[in-house]
């Protein structure tokens, strides 16, 4: 079976979204995995406060590497966040994917995403687990 980082790597190479965010991967095991970006311009709304969408993807990528890291491929069924603090450019955030429950066919997982010490947003995902291996061809 394929080792987590070697997944979660094949899985950014190929995911130009994650790419243009910046996201670095900190670290990865099966059901966990740490982000970090730093919030850019052309990510901020009206308000020059970071779009909702930014954190929102940055907790989506943690929530799928984390589940991927098993080695059977994982899809997000349902997801919702709560933002607790506007961010602006420059902040640096890291996102903590934490696995919560994995059954034989659903998996569920919290993301908090920080700027320090801070909690800036709460994610909820429940991701289906599908019956296919990672092959890296």
């Amino acid at each position: 079976m394929l080792k987590a980082e070697t997944i979660v790597r094949h899985m950014l190479e190929n995911d130009a979204f994650s790419q243009w965010l910046g996201i670095e991967l900190v670290s990865v095991v099966p059901g966990n995995c740490v982000l970090d970006m730093v919030i850019r311009k052309e990510m901020t709304n009206g308000f020059h406060i970071a779009h909702g969408g930014i954190t929102y993807s940055l907790a989506d990528s943690a929530l799928a590497f984390a589940a991927n890291g098993y080695g059977i491929q994982a899809v997000s069924l349902e997801t919702s966040i709560a933002h607790t603090q506007a961010l602006k450019t420059g902040d640096a955030i890291r996102a903590i994917a934490q696995e919560k429950h994995r059954g034989k066919k659903t998996g569920i997982y919290e993301v908090a995403v920080y700027c320090g010490d801070v909690l800036v947003a709460l994610f909820k995902g429940t991701v289906y687990l599908t019956s296919r291996e990672w092959q890296l061809d």
